[in-house]
Order: structure tokens, then sequence, then C-alpha cells
């Protein structure tokens, strides 16, 4: 168990958001759950609380109710080595009915934002050459869905 991850709470559909979850990361597993006992709120016997694993990190997801929804204030990051990955986890988060925001976030179907963001996009960002950073900061900031070859690009001109 990780000292430290994510805890997610839904009104009613953590299994489903679930099963779109680990149908997306190939190294995925649920590592426990349990259903909602009798006599507890919400739906007898639907799941009431599951922690999976994505990819290694640990994520709780909680049948909790109405009333705690969530925000961009909490997004989880894919990092991504190549376009490839970028653009397979940006179609597949976005599957049911995501909404694109910019610079890598979107939002999935269940509310969760996401980053989809490429490995390389820190060491741009975070070098010694402050003119070149901005360069890719600004190639970055008219983007939706991250372009590694547009920020390569941005970063060598």
């Amino acid at each position: 168990m990780q000292r430290i991850s994510p805890f997610l709470w839904f009104d009613h559909n953590a299994e489903e958001a679930m099963n779109f979850y680990l149908s997306i990361f190939k190294d995925s597993k649920i590592i426990r759950s349990a259903n909602t006992p009798q006599g507890a709120p919400g739906q007898e016997g639907a799941l009431l609380v599951a922690t999976i694993q994505l990819e290694g990190q640990e994520i709780t997801l909680m049948n909790g109710g109405p009333g705690h929804p969530l925000t961009d204030a909490i997004s989880l990051t894919v990092n991504c080595n190549t376009q490839q990955e970028v653009d397979y986890y940006w179609s597949k988060l976005l599957q049911g009915g995501g909404q694109e925001i910019a610079c890598g976030w979107l939002k999935d179907r269940f509310g969760l934002f996401w980053q989809v963001t490429p490995t390389m996009l820190p060491e741009l960002l975070a070098g010694p050459d402050r003119e070149k950073a901005g360069r890719v900061m600004q190639a970055m900031m008219k983007m939706v869905k991250l372009d590694i070859p547009a920020l390569q690009a941005a970063a060598a001109h």
C-alpha cells in the first residue's frame, strides 16, 4: 500500500469510472473493493469503495453521494514518452463525453481532470536556456492536445 494516494469521490458511478480507467491503462488492476452493506447509505450491494492501481499508482474511488464534485483543482498526470502515447491516452480519456481543455488538459466523462504530458516538456521548460523555455511555453499555450514535434521545433528555433 502506498503511503499517499489520491482518493476520488463520485456521486454514484465509481464502478463505471473504475472500469473505464482499468480499460485504458494496460498495467492496471483492482487491489481491493467493498460493496455497500445493508443499512448503509447508498444502494445496497453497489460498489462503495475500491482501490485500483494504474501504471503503479494506487487510486481509491468511492461512491459517496452528491455534493462533492471533482474540480480542476486536482488532476492526474499521464507522463508520455512519445506522441503515439499522447495520442492514445488523449483519445481514450475523452471517450464517452470527455472535454478538451487546453495545454494538455482534459476532463473525462466522470469529471476527473487529466494532464496528458510529454516527459520531455518539463526538461524544455526548466532548462538553463530561458529564451528556449519561453518559445516552448508560447507554443504550448496555443495547443489543446500537446504536440511533441511542434514543441521540439519551438525549442530548436
